[in-house]
């Protein structure tokens, strides 16, 4: 499907109408306390809607219809088969409405209508083909044990679980939480992020119409306060999956041990480093590279490349092709499919980028700011590792460049952070490649290339920046699902003991 005009997505947008409400048990209801608030538009401060402002009372109603539906079995106990056929059917529906989903990303989220069309909603709706295709073809397992026993090891949903999404990939985070939980027999309850809830809504609704019942797929809008936290203390939530920054992060283990011990799976920051080395070859590839990870999603990416460790004898060269490359990042308008960076989330959001800038040295590429929430591709040179800039997670298009001598102090670099998520590495010596990856503290290390792996590898990370699980992949299953040993003594002697 070949992307539409300016024209053509402007008149998609002003005919779009949005959901709203809570999704809840098959159906949509207003927040109980009739609340409402504004979901607006980053590229132009529009509003677009009025989101139902959910609370503790919402969550309580979502999960105890989630419990019902879970202990009913309607779903949990459902074939594997058939699950896999519902999800099947669940792909289609999304396929069929992908650009309406494109548009209204893009409207919600300040995301470039490019990104949406050829990234994001491909993307979501395989992860669901995906999952779905993995339901029927993971087998349980049988432990060695005598002629006299049998030890058999299942897998089991883990019950009712909370998902909290982040802002940046509202679609795709999605995908990649309920993906998995689905598929392992789980019912959920989404609290998606305040400034983006309009496409999780949306979602819910095809969910259910393709055959997901009632009371399994549950989205509940509203604050962090209001919505998260009660979710993350609920006595009858067996299982949180967040991701989003470190702090917030953090509280979530917190509710967890100040309620019911809930299992905590944790996707959280990252101060990703690029190292290029002096014998990287093809400098120009090398700057395309660099420049997609520190741009891509205007920078508010947990993956982005935010620290170029680069040595300095290719440093003059190889910022000269960055900054070309830089300047093929167009900025503006996010309907718009020659626009390559959109706005940021939230007027909130853009303060918090520009006052980094602020603070800066003077930037080598960029470092400006347009009206709305628009900031420019911006790369700056730091004098050290130590500088705030090299410490903290942006979250904007910025590229910190941090010069080097060696490849060990490269590493030594690198690897000192509190994150620990993504790390890239540029050389032409294979051995040092390998090293270098081995010696790379993060979840995921790419050679002579930027990038996250794809659906089939896990990605999470290391330190600070997450534990307890890894999205994508198979191992994705394993955080929604509990290990049972089941026992069987098959000895006469057994028999004459019951006696």
């Amino acid at each position: 499907m070949g992307l539409l005009t300016r024209e053509e997505y402007g008149a998609l947008a002003a005919g779009m109408t949005f959901a709203t409400q809570a999704f809840v048990d098959g159906g949509y209801r207003p927040a109980a306390s009739g609340e409402t608030f504004a979901t607006l538009n980053p590229a132009t401060g529009a509003e677009l809607a009025q989101v139902a402002a959910c609370g503790a009372e919402d969550v309580d109603f979502a999960v105890s219809k989630a419990r019902e539906a879970f202990e009913g079995g309607r779903w949990s106990r459902m074939h594997p088969s058939a699950r896999k056929d519902v999800l099947v059917r669940f792909a289609k529906m999304l396929t069929r409405n992908a650009r309406e989903l494109a548009v209204m990303e893009s409207l919600d989220s300040g995301k470039t209508i490019y990104d949406c069309e050829a990234v994001d909603i491909p993307e979501m709706i395989h992860c669901i083909k995906w999952h779905a295709e993995a339901i029927d073809k993971m087998y349980n397992q049988v432990a060695p044990a005598s002629d006299d026993h049998i030890a058999m090891v299942v897998r089991e949903p883990i019950g009712v679980v909370g998902l909290v999404l982040p802002w940046n990939f509202p679609l795709l985070m999605l995908a990649w939480k309920i993906g998995p939980a689905l598929a392992a027999g789980c019912s959920v309850v989404v609290k998606p992020a305040e400034e983006t809830s309009l496409t999780a809504l949306r979602v819910a609704e095809l969910a259910h119409e393709a055959g997901v019942p009632r009371g399994v797929l549950n989205v509940v809008p509203g604050s962090g306060p209001e919505v998260g936290e009660p979710l993350g203390r609920h006595m009858d939530v067996d299982m949180v999956s967040f991701t989003g920054s470190t702090a917030t992060g953090k509280r979530f283990l917190s509710y967890a041990g100040e309620s019911n011990v809930k299992e905590v799976v944790l996707e959280m920051g990252g101060k990703n480093p690029c190292i290029v080395m002096e014998d990287a070859e093809n400098l120009d590839r090398v700057a395309a590279h660099v420049a997609n990870g520190g741009l891509w999603n205007m920078g508010e990416n947990c993956s982005a490349i935010s620290r170029l460790i680069v040595h300095r004898d290719v440093k003059a060269a190889l910022l000269d092709r960055i900054e070309a490359h830089m300047r093929e990042w167009p900025l503006g308008d996010p309907l718009n499919p020659e626009t390559r960076l959109g706005a940021m989330v939230s007027k909130a959001h853009f303060d918090k980028v520009a006052g980094y800038l602020a603070d800066a040295p003077a930037a080598r590429v960029g470092g400006g700011t347009k009206d709305g929430a628009f900031i420019e591709a911006t790369m700056i040179e730091l004098p050290s590792n130590a500088h705030r800039m090299a410490r903290e997670e942006i979250f904007g298009p910025v590229l910190s460049v941090i010069e080097v001598s060696s490849f060990d102090e490269a590493i030594t670099v690198a690897n000192d952070t509190e994150y620990g998520l993504c790390a890239s590495l540029f050389t032409a010596n294979a051995k040092r490649a390998l090293r270098g990856a081995r010696m790379l503290r993060a979840g995921t290390v790419t050679v002579n290339s930027y990038g996250e792996g794809d659906i089939s590898t896990p990605f999470g990370g290391y330190k600070q920046s997450g534990f307890g699980g890894r999205d994508n992949g198979i191992h994705a299953h394993d955080q929604y699902t509990q290990l049972k040993t089941i026992w069987l003594d098959l000895s006469d002697d057994a028999d004459e003991a019951v006696d």
